[in-house]
């Protein structure tokens, strides 16, 4: 059994609250909010002890992860803390805003030798590692090219100050405009984009704000040229329709999926015909079985199904994957190396401006732990 703290009960920590019942290895030691009001509602929604502040949790020394579930502006600043703490730390996305801050983490924490994981956590989900069974198979050839989609529709429209979680808080809308919907999503498919490809070695980018009451980027594209050959593009909105599409093209085929946040999401593959035409107009299409028997599943029996009307995400999966290394001693696949390389891409994405310039990728990890 691990014990583990919540730092933060906002909105996003109902969610993990919700899929941790998948994981019954770990134990919530308590919870712990800047606002002592939201934190003592939470608590009491979930029936969960409270700590009075986080020097309380790092103080308690049956606490082995501290998940820290903070706004991004103050995630530097509580893994840290953590980690000087001798903590093991888990961290929603990303380790930092600023990539100077999320590579002092990284190296703080392989000196304490201690164990430093960011979300998001779907490249562990039954979609992603079904996809890398694919492409190891040679299913679609030699990978060429990726598209990837993450437009969340017209969100301007959308009644999102009315938007509660379970224990009631609302959703930090406020947060979201000044961090932008880069930061806050294009990690969902970077990190599936460096699992399968591995490092990547140059960014182009192009970001916006198309509405002035947004503080950051409404609408990001980026090019990423990936030390293996592959080339990909994301595109990230708020404003264009609903589309997270993920498609890979390669030289004999393609597989493609719609929707990252629903970790049993099918997989299809289409097999180039003999002849150009045909190619196009009569291909032959299949599903790609995924993969079963995972440590961790995610069935409706297992996780909460009150989250299953926005997504079919298992946001504790990342968590239990930390604790499981921990416990067995070995690296756990969601490295500090990985975490600090997708917070690199985003923060090259959304920091490029109108500007389009090239920007050269400094981090890198090793991609071999990664997959199954």
């Amino acid at each position: 059994m691990t014990r583990i703290a919540l730092v933060g009960c906002g909105y996003v920590a109902d969610y993990y609250v919700g899929t941790l019942r998948a994981h019954p290895e770990l134990k919530i030691a308590g919870v712990t909010d800047r606002i002592p009001e939201r934190a003592s509602r939470f608590a009491a929604y979930y029936k969960l002890p409270v700590y009075p502040s986080l020097e309380a949790v790092l103080n308690d020394e049956s606490v082995q992860i501290v998940v820290n579930l903070t706004n991004p502006q103050n995630h530097y600043a509580v893994s840290r803390a953590c980690l000087e703490a001798g903590k093991h730390v888990y961290s929603e996305k990303p380790l930092s805003t600023l990539f100077g801050e999320a590579e002092d983490l990284v190296k703080l924490a392989e000196r304490q030798r201690l164990y430093l994981a960011s979300a998001p956590c779907g490249i562990l989900s039954e979609t992603a590692q079904s996809i890398a069974k694919a492409l190891r198979q040679g299913r679609i050839g030699r990978p060429l090219l990726a598209y990837a989609e993450l437009d969340d529709g017209f969100l301007p429209r959308k009644r999102y100050r009315n938007w509660r979680s379970d224990s009631g808080s609302p959703w930090p809308w406020q947060d979201e405009f000044q961090v932008g919907c880069t930061l806050e999503h294009a990690g969902y498919y970077l990190s599936w984009l460096v699992a399968f490809f591995g490092p990547a070695e140059t960014v182009t980018a192009f970001s916006t704000s198309r509405l002035p009451e947004h503080q950051a980027p409404d609408f990001s594209v980026a090019c990423i040229r990936f030390v293996s050959g592959a080339v990909a593009r994301l595109t990230c909105s708020i404003l264009a329709p609903k589309n997270h599409g993920f498609t890979i093209i390669g030289d004999t085929g393609i597989l493609w999926t719609d929707e990252c946040w629903d970790y049993l999401r099918p997989i299809r593959i289409q097999k180039y015909g003999l002849f150009y035409r045909v190619t196009e107009k009569y291909p032959s299409l299949r599903h790609f079985p995924l993969i079963g028997g995972r440590r961790y599943p995610l069935t409706k029996s297992g996780v909460n199904n009150r989250y299953r009307r926005t997504h079919g995400m298992d946001f504790a999966r990342g968590i239990a994957e930390l604790a499981a290394a921990i416990t067995e001693g070995r690296t756990c696949r969601l490295s500090p190396r990985f975490s600090l390389h997708v917070n690199e891409l985003v923060l090259a994405i959304q920091n490029s401006d109108e500007g389009g310039e090239t920007y050269r990728v400094a981090s890198t990890f090793d991609p071999s732990d990664l997959l199954n």
